[in-house]
């Protein structure tokens, strides 16, 4: 116990000069020229992209399309933490490796496969792309169902658990393990680097390192040795909001997602996991969004426990059929038309709580 309180204190120590000597400090009114990779992908609207650099919110013109990836240099001037009146000086859109180029191909895929919003609502959920309807979005926002569609820890979960699954059945839990954390690395450079999915993967990692080991990892250190790396490697996160609220999200369920499930116990089971994770995962981010949007949707409890039991499904047949599309489109699209019911039922849902 005295280990452990040392190792968090030096842990938060060491966090705190990184912050400190690395953070970029703005002024209101000062011009800059910001150059920098994109690491996560821009929200996409009708007339307008925003997207997140060095700290800084802008909205640029929707064209040219900025994508995950792409290095650009941005001018502007900073006015509360937004750059205001953006003009994109340079664009550089290099050939990506071959996990950026996988995500493309997806998102063409599913694109050409199926019609809006459906094709995002599918490439949303598989590989966390944002590029979608504005209306759509919108509606996401309303209902509190937003991180539903971005790729998120769940996500990595999934990916995890299918991955370990299917290899001990062809080799040795340990090499097993080994391919699985390949995996999840890849998956999240696939579904970009936000907050929540890298924080899934460092998790995911510790923990499978741990059952390579032979060792059993207390839940609690894990969330806070990954929160720890994290802001180890990039201390701005400390102010990201994806950041916190993924943080607070799952240590609301480590602490009330059971005890809520006991008590739900006359819900059909197809709705209780969604409705005692959502209700769970609310207590503690609800006063952060209430805080922040000055809204909060009160029914977003309901229209996630209606809408969660479709996510495993969507993600699981909108990996295999986008993979299998790329090598025989046809077969693909067959795959992809399975979760035409999934997807209607989803979309309904929020247009008919999207008041």
């Amino acid at each position: 116990m005295k280990f452990l309180s040392i190792s968090i204190f030096i842990l938060i120590s060491l966090i705190f000069v990184r912050y400190f000597s690395t953070r970029p400090v703005y002024e209101n009114g000062d011009n800059i020229r910001i150059t920098s990779r994109v690491y996560s992908e821009p929200i996409i609207y009708d007339r307008q992209q925003y997207l997140k650099l060095q700290g800084l919110k802008m909205y640029l013109p929707k064209y040219p399309e900025v994508i995950y990836g792409d290095r650009v240099q941005v001018t502007g001037k900073v006015e509360n933490g937004k750059l205001v009146n953006p003009k994109l000086e340079k664009l550089e859109t290099e050939d990506k490796n071959i996990l950026f180029n996988l995500r493309l191909k997806l998102i063409s895929f599913y694109k050409a496969s199926l019609p809006e919003p459906y094709s995002s609502l599918v490439a949303g959920i598989t590989i966390g792309s944002k590029n979608m309807p504005e209306n759509f979005w919108e509606r996401l926002k309303k209902t509190g169902t937003a991180h539903v569609v971005v790729a998120s820890g769940t996500n990595v979960t999934m990916t995890a658990s299918f991955l370990i699954a299917v290899l001990t059945y062809f080799f040795k839990r340990r090499l097993a393990i080994w391919i699985t954390l390949v995996g999840i690395l890849g998956y999240v450079v696939i579904s970009g680097f936000d907050a929540p999915i890298i924080r899934a993967g460092i998790m995911g990692s510790i923990l499978l390192l741990g059952q390579e080991k032979g060792r059993l990892v207390n839940s609690w250190r894990l969330l806070i040795y990954s929160a720890g790396i994290m802001l180890l490697i990039k201390p701005i996160w400390i102010t990201d909001l994806g950041f916190i609220l993924s943080f607070v999200a799952t240590m609301s369920l480590m602490l009330f997602q059971k005890r809520i499930d006991s008590k739900l116990k006359f819900v059909p089971n197809i709705l209780r996991e969604g409705l005692s994770t959502s209700l769970a995962a609310q207590i503690g981010v609800a006063p952060i969004i209430y805080a922040t949007f000055g809204q909060f949707n009160i029914l977003s409890p309901i229209i996630n426990a209606l809408i969660l039991w479709t996510v495993p499904y969507i993600m699981i047949f909108g990996a295999i059929g986008g993979i299998v599309g790329l090598v025989v489109p046809l077969v693909g699209r067959l795959i992809l038309f399975i979760l035409f019911p999934l997807l209607l039922w989803f979309t309904k849902v929020l247009e008919i709580f999207s008041f």
